[in-house]
């Protein structure tokens, strides 16, 4: 067993594909020491900001057939109209034919047009708002989907200030749940008459100087309040400088199904073009005056999404800004390293001594005492010998009268 497991060991080992390198070998200098810090300065910033995109969350929007025709749609109605609520009549007409009765009735309320200041501010303030929202709407509405608001402007305040004269306007609201079908919801002089196919107006007590359609529009939207969605004629104020005056308002509904963190649900969204003109038979200028709200909805629906990146995403996403970071500060590290040491001259000194080096470390060429007695040579055979002979005078002989003898 504690063999196999040596072998096991030694397989897995060979298989290392990061080699290591010994700590003898590394060697630390100034400027890696520096690219270092400001690496991990770099990479823990980067990190930083990545987990803050990580945790702010993505919209998403898609559109899808309406499938659902038998859904009711509902319209949420808040306005005055500046003319006492007996001449003023108000009803829906749609393309089903249904008659008037079947979608609810509207509650009017006699009042005065004129605001006092507390509500003449909120109405304003209405105003400014919505048209900021209308102008930018395609750079801030990712925050109206987040903020969780589905009344962004509050309701208007009650009056405190009572003008001392007879009542001059009537304001109408309530909610009418109709099909959702192209239809026409209409505000107009005169009390309706339900008939076999459709309605009437009857107007006929009524004078020029009565009619007038001067209107201030509080809320208008519909189905269920939702944040996010704007309601473009909220704040909207005309003033009819004619009797005989026609207001239409040419309106697209989208059904849009809203899923995000603060809000689940379904709603409305409508785009609306606005035309005014004067009703002159003398001009070929035909109609009916009053305030008209045609409207159609889309065939189309919106869905909004809320959601999270992907978490293996972000895991992705932070692998690579460590290793990209790491490579990089590795390869500036040499480059500075490298160009410090030309502009200081040190790279060219450590390549002569690096040389001089090579050449000490050289071995030198020297035969062998047993290459020798291999070829039977003998080290004086080697190569030539240098040798001097001296002479040395022996006295040999010393006779009687004779010199001595020398060799």
């Amino acid at each position: 067993m504690l063999r196999r497991r040596k072998t096991t060991l030694q397989t897995v080992k060979s298989l290392d594909a990061f080699p290591k390198t010994s700590e003898e070998c590394v060697e630390a200098t100034p400027t890696g020491g520096t690219m270092s810090l400001l690496s991990l300065t770099v990479m823990v910033w980067l990190v930083v900001m990545e987990i803050m995109y990580y945790m702010e969350t993505n919209f998403k929007f898609t559109f899808k057939p309406d499938t659902d025709i038998s859904e009711k749609l509902k319209i949420n109605v808040d306005l005055t109209v500046a003319m006492p609520c007996k001449y003023v009549g108000a009803d829906v007409l749609d393309m089903t034919g249904e008659q008037v009765m079947t979608f609810g009735e509207l509650e009017m309320e006699d009042t005065w047009w004129e605001l006092d200041p507390d509500q003449r501010a909120h109405f304003e303030g209405v105003q400014r708002v919505n048209s900021y929202l209308r102008e930018q709407f395609h750079s801030i509405h990712e925050f109206l989907w987040r903020s969780g608001y589905t009344n962004i402007f509050g309701d208007m305040p009650p009056r405190r200030r009572f003008p001392q004269k007879d009542k001059d306007a009537c304001r109408i609201y309530g909610h009418l749940g109709i099909n959702k079908v192209a239809g026409n919801f209409h505000i107009t002089a005169g009390k309706s008459i339900p008939l076999p196919r459709g309605h009437a107006h009857l107007a006929v007590f009524m004078d020029e100087q009565d009619y007038n359609f001067t209107h201030r529009i509080d809320k208008l939207s519909f189905g269920d309040a939702s944040p996010g969605v704007l309601h473009p004629l909220e704040g909207d104020e005309q003033i009819a400088e004619k009797n005989f005056l026609t207001y239409q308002y040419f309106i697209m509904v989208v059904p849009t199904k809203v899923d995000t963190y603060s809000h689940r649900g379904t709603t409305f969204q409508y785009s609306v073009a606005e035309q005014h003109r004067e009703i002159s038979h003398e001009k070929n200028s035909h109609g009916t005056p009053g305030i008209f709200f045609k409207y159609d909805v889309s065939a189309l629906k919106v869905e909004v999404v809320e959601r999270h990146e992907p978490f293996l995403e972000f895991l992705t996403r932070l692998c690579g800004i460590i290793g990209g970071v790491f490579t990089c500060s590795g390869l500036v590290s040499r480059f500075v390293g490298f160009m410090v040491n030309c502009l200081t001259c040190r790279y060219f000194k450590a390549q002569k001594t690096a040389s001089s080096e090579e050449e000490t470390s050289k071995p030198s060429v020297v035969p062998s005492a047993s290459l020798l007695q291999s070829v039977n040579l003998s080290p004086s055979d080697v190569g030539p010998q240098l040798t001097s002979k001296t002479t040395t005078s022996t006295p040999l002989l010393e006779a009687p009268g004779m010199g001595s003898l020398t060799t």
